[in-house]
């Protein structure tokens, strides 16, 4: 009997390529034990959300872990469905040495690009720690900081602290973005939080931006109707340098301590 040939394998997504990758990945102490070995003694993990995001802020979480009480079930934020993070949020604050979270705003994000609008959401977040951090894991990139620190690919699904400071700024941006639904109903946002589904790039093109809307992305700018301008906005204008300044003198005081 001829045997049957054999069907090609269905070529997955890049997302679906690398979500099946992070499900494969162990959330682990691993990294934050090796600091301590080192002498550090507060071991912060900095993660950001919403960076691709069409939508409001870029939001940085920073987290402290007790290193004597375990927050079982840590994991990549994007792993977890929106109750369990929101659970795990609530654990983290009560059990973790320090927390914060930082936004940065779409407007800011047009000025000095999304990758410099995170790094400084997280520049942000690790200098509201209270009491400092020692030693900082980074999932992915490296801060103009003068603590030691390590930059782990995937360290959301690898770093327990950096789980968590992922967890934190997911369910705080959640929140903002949901909180504008009422107001851009056309969007989507409850559900999209602000991503390119279909849904949302449609609106794009049959409405045109909102006025929190990232001008700067493509298929913002790309959409045939002119982004909005609220009255709040252009008050808020006037005082946008002097937002800046505070701004860069907190980031120069946190550096000259």
């Amino acid at each position: 009997m001829p045997r049957k040939p054999k069907t090609a394998a269905k070529k997955l997504s890049a997302s679906a390529a690398k979500l099946r990758l992070l499900k494969r990945l162990r959330c682990t102490l691993r990294y934050e034990k090796k600091a301590w070995d080192a002498g550090a003694l507060l071991v912060a993990g900095v993660d950001e959300v919403g960076r691709g995001s069409l939508f409001g802020p870029v939001v940085a979480g920073a987290v402290i872990l007790d290193r004597a009480y375990r927050v079982r079930g840590l994991r990549d934020s994007k792993l977890l469905p929106a109750e369990r993070r929101e659970v795990l949020a609530e654990r983290i604050k009560e059990h973790a040495i320090a927390w914060s979270i930082a936004a940065v705003d779409a407007a800011r994000i047009d000025q000095i690009n999304i990758y410099q609008a995170s790094r400084l959401a997280m520049r942000i977040a690790v200098s509201q720690l209270a009491p400092a951090a020692d030693y900082l894991l980074i999932d992915a990139l490296r801060l103009d900081w003068d603590q030691p620190q390590r930059a782990i690919i995937h360290g959301d699904a690898l770093s327990a602290s950096i789980a968590a400071a992922s967890i934190l700024a997911k369910v705080e941006r959640d929140r903002m973005i949901t909180a504008w639904d009422p107001v851009f109903p056309v969007y989507g946002l409850a559900s999209n939080k602000g991503y390119s589904t279909p849904h949302h790039l449609a609106a794009l093109r049959e409405h045109g931006p909102s006025p929190l809307h990232r001008q700067s992305f493509a298929p913002v700018w790309n959409a045939p109707i002119p982004q909005e301008v609220l009255s709040f906005m252009l008050e808020g204008s006037a005082s946008e340098q002097e937002a800046q300044a505070a701004e860069q003198a907190l980031l120069e005081e946190v550096a000259g301590d």
